[in-house]
């Protein structure tokens, strides 16, 4: 074996699925690919992502309390690169500067991705200094899916994107 910079320890976890992170506030909306993004409690339902919070849709996310987490299937990865390689701010609907359209989730009347294959609706219960990211909490207060879900992924029809790195470019698993 060889040492990792401890700098670089996080790529270790690749490749992971990309989740979009979704706010609006004011009349933005902003969008934003995660893949640190995990369930932290059951009871009460809880989810957490990791964000720089120098990033548009994380300052969002917290100006509007509330955000969408949805999951795209891998015949959408050129959305997601753009997502992740766009800036958002000054971009009145940064989901629709990519071509991805979006309508009002089922709870919380929040955009979510039309073509997504998983939502979850959060509020935002608070935000965790982390050093150069902060840990997002959510309440997930409505969850729904394809049915390709039933207690777990069958994926017969969802395929999801693996992100596998960004060094030149957006990078996928393909293995």
């Amino acid at each position: 074996m060889r040492d990792i910079r401890p700098d670089i320890a996080y790529r270790l976890f690749y490749p992971s699925v990309p989740v979009i992170v979704v706010a609006h506030h004011q009349g933005k909306v902003a969008a934003m690919p995660v893949v640190s993004v995990m369930s932290v409690s059951n009871d009460p339902p809880r989810v957490a992502f990791a964000s720089s919070p120098s990033h548009y849709t994380h300052k969002i996310v917290v100006a509007s309390g509330w955000f969408s987490l949805c999951w795209l299937d891998r015949s959408l990865t050129a959305y997601v690169e753009q997502l992740g390689t766009k800036g958002g701010e000054g971009v009145p609907d940064k989901l629709l500067s990519v071509g991805l359209s979006h309508h009002l989730g089922h709870t919380l009347k929040m955009p979510v991705v039309d073509s997504a294959s998983a939502v979850m609706e959060c509020c935002l219960s608070g935000t965790q200094k982390l050093g150069d990211h902060d840990l997002v909490l959510g309440d997930v207060k409505a969850v729904y899916a394809t049915e390709d879900f039933t207690d777990y992924w069958t994926f017969k029809e969802y395929h999801p994107i693996l992100y596998a790195g960004l060094s030149q470019k957006f990078t996928l698993y393909q293995g």
